[in-house]
């Protein structure tokens, strides 16, 4: 898309999730993620000791920073002048706190690009209740009459070429890395796991968040079957999975379907973090220390395939994600990329989609009831 009219938007607000940057943030961010779920303190001290590993500092915070420098580069070299603002679900800098700022500013409308890229209550919907909750916050009595700005969250993008390609050409890296054990290696897919009732109410009509995963899989596996020429066994699994054990959660666990592997002898792997747009905790700890160190005990030689993170690709999908929206805004057609079977997705939620599992709450970013 060559235009660079970006109206009606006047910035575009970068939405994650946060994290600590100093041991004694860890507890009180863990209770932020955790509130209302009657998590026992203890169990947050035991989850809080994966972040000491790392001096009490998650990345992700870092990540966005540089994410938010890629994105204000790539505006700046494409002519759009384009404030962009960053706000967190969980910890500093808060939404409500970069809403207030866009408020203040005199934004009247921004286009949201959130770090998650699939379906699910947890991966999307909780983000509209959160600049729900931060423009009621600044609004004083609900969206928009206070002043507060118009939210639009772009699409989901886990089909976008710009999203998709940068996943393709890391796997290839890390199986090449690999040596000998490269033929023949098995690509495991790699996402947070989240509770079985979540995944099944996913998306408008439930199993969204596997069917989603899995079709960015097959888009995978297929792309690295054009570039090496052979057919790699695959399988999609999951990680940093929380909560009462009692509760069925998306199985298998990688580190069980790496002691799978090992015993049908598989020559070696590569881990791929499709579920996550850049090296924050879940990859750092749950693959990169502790199912290596599985993949170590068991004798499997394991590679790790690099995340979209910066990459160019998956900055400029960003800008066109923006200047989609933009001209559908206006009333203008757009041709929407995408791979894969499942196709370009919905700008507005539809009713009903991916509900919240404890109680109905007010979001944005969604259809009309």
């Amino acid at each position: 898309m060559e235009a660079t009219d970006v109206a009606p938007y006047d910035a575009l607000l970068l939405v994650s999730f946060g994290g600590p940057e100093r041991q004694e943030d860890v507890v009180p961010f863990l209770e932020n993620v955790t509130r209302g779920r009657g998590i026992p303190r203890e169990r947050l001290e035991a989850v809080g000791e994966h972040y000491r590993l790392f001096g009490g500092r998650s990345p992700i915070n870092d990540l966005n920073r540089d994410l938010l420098a890629g994105i204000e580069a790539d505006l700046a070299t494409a002519g759009i002048d384009l404030p962009v603002y960053w706000g967190n679900r969980n910890w500093d800098p808060y939404l409500t706190d970069a809403v207030q700022r866009m408020t203040d500013d005199g934004v009247t409308r921004a286009a949201c690009f959130v770090t998650s890229a699939y379906s699910s209550w947890s991966s999307c919907r909780q983000y509209r209740e959160n600049l729900y909750d931060a423009v009621a916050a600044v609004s004083g009595d609900g969206p928009r009459p206070g002043g507060a700005p118009v939210l639009d969250k772009l699409r989901h993008y886990f089909n976008h070429p710009g999203f998709v390609e940068p996943v393709v050409d890391a796997t290839l890296a890390a199986l090449t890395s690999l040596g000998d054990a490269r033929e023949g290696a098995h690509l495991v897919f790699v996402t947070h796991s989240i509770p079985m009732t979540m995944a099944d109410t996913s998306g408008p009509d439930g199993g969204a968040y596997v069917a989603q995963h899995r079709d960015a899989m097959t888009s995978v596996t297929a792309r690295i079957a054009e570039e090496t020429g052979a057919d790699h066994p695959h399988a999609l699994v999951y990680c940093s999975r929380s909560g009462s054990p009692q509760v069925p959660w998306l199985e298998p666990d990688v580190n069980d379907h790496l002691e799978e592997l090992a015993r049908a002898g598989a020559p070696g792997a590569v881990l791929i973090p499709v579920g996550f747009v850049s090296d924050h905790m879940e990859v750092v700890y749950d693959l990169d220390t502790e199912a290596m160190a599985t993949a170590e005990r068991l004798g499997l030689p394991v590679r790790r395939a690099a995340t979209a993170g910066t990459d160019a690709r998956f900055v400029a999908m960003v800008r066109d994600l923006l200047l989609e929206r933009a001209a559908v805004e206006r009333g203008e057609d757009v041709v929407r990329a995408a791979v894969g079977s499942i196709g370009p997705l919905w700008d507005r939620c539809p009713v009903g989609c991916c509900p919240n599992p404890r109680a109905e709450r007010p979001a944005l970013c969604g259809e009309p009831a």
